[in-house]
């Protein structure tokens, strides 16, 4: 796609969805022997975030996963929308639309693995799309970014600055 095409939908962008497990996250879940779950994200993710808000656009996760600690994190980064336990995400892409209040043209997505290369394919038709370093290939062929970092370890931050500067801001 040419460069102008991506600047062109990357000035419409209101919202970037990601996965959580293996593009915020490293993949990794520790558990306990209580049975607690905990998950390890990046500072630069966080960054990454509050440099689209400071630009105008939110942030909101998308997740299989029924999972606190993705609660907890989005809390923490001040995210409107966290949209948890959600088993066909390509399925709930006109509600998560709605919900957000944006359209197809206005969002982009950040994933990694299979279950997210049905609402990458439909948001990639308008919108834009990225995939962290160690994303499936599929999904890495999918994508109109892949990152050089993987997932949890700034793969979303450079996918952000990757965005913004397609709309001219430079960090």
């Amino acid at each position: 796609m040419p460069v102008s095409d991506l600047e062109k939908r990357a000035s419409a962008l209101r919202l970037v969805m990601s996965d959580n497990d293996g593009s915020l996250t490293d993949g990794t879940v520790l558990l306990s022997s209580d049975g607690q779950t905990s998950k390890r994200y990046s500072l630069r993710d966080g960054h990454g975030v509050e440099l689209l808000r400071n630009d105008g656009v939110a942030t909101a996760i998308v997740s299989r996963e029924q999972c606190p600690v993705a609660q907890r994190r989005a809390e923490k980064l001040r995210l409107p929308h966290v949209f948890l336990g959600v088993q066909d995400k390509r399925a709930k892409l006109p509600e998560l639309l709605a919900t957000a209040g944006v359209e197809p043209s206005q969002v982009a997505y950040f994933g990694d693995d299979l279950n997210d290369l049905d609402i990458m394919r439909a948001i990639a038709e308008q919108g834009l799309c990225g995939a962290p370093a160690d994303a499936h290939p599929r999904v890495a062929a999918a994508a109109h970014y892949v990152c050089e970092k993987p997932g949890g370890y700034g793969a979303f931050r450079e996918f952000a600055e990757w965005l913004l500067a397609l709309r001219g801001i430079q960090h």
